[in-house]
């Protein structure tokens, strides 16, 4: 079961898809998007990415921090930045850790992966909505329509 809103967000710490290391406590104070996924370069999680890449700049105008999340390294982060040209982080959690800390670690045929589930995270360091059901096609500008944004 994920996490629910009102938790504290865990802290993290972890390489992005440049290889620079990326901490959670460095957004404090500031709105973040967590999305988790299960593979890059994969169907749905592209149409996912992609979502998020057509209404980044939304994001941005609300100065909202975009991060994807998955068991993926870095060079598959960069192929699958590059393909598609996404303006936003992917965080590489190989091990598995971030995915754990909020509870969207599962497995299929004994293979570990991040389960789809976005978390919005207000300012003050708490989950403000969990998202488990997710269109993948529209899901950014869902979660910006819900916001108001």
């Amino acid at each position: 079961m994920p996490l629910s809103v009102g938790d504290t967000a865990p802290n993290f710490t972890v390489k992005d898809t440049i290889g620079k290391t990326v901490s959670l406590s460095e957004y404090a104070g500031k709105p973040v998007v967590l999305y988790f996924y299960p593979k890059d370069d994969t169907p749905g999680c592209t149409k996912e990415a992609c979502s998020f890449r057509d209404n980044y700049e939304q994001y941005l105008s609300q100065g909202i921090t975009v991060f994807g999340v998955s068991l993926d390294d870095e060079a598959s982060h960069q192929q699958f930045t590059e393909k598609f040209n996404l303006p936003f982080p992917l965080l590489a959690d190989v091990d598995g850790a971030i995915a754990k800390a909020y509870d969207v670690l599962t497995e299929r045929n004994g293979t570990p992966y991040a389960q789809r589930v976005t978390y919005v995270i207000g300012s003050d360091g708490k989950i403000a909505k969990v998202y488990t059901t997710i269109q993948t096609d529209t899901h950014a500008s869902d979660i910006l329509a819900e916001m108001g944004a």
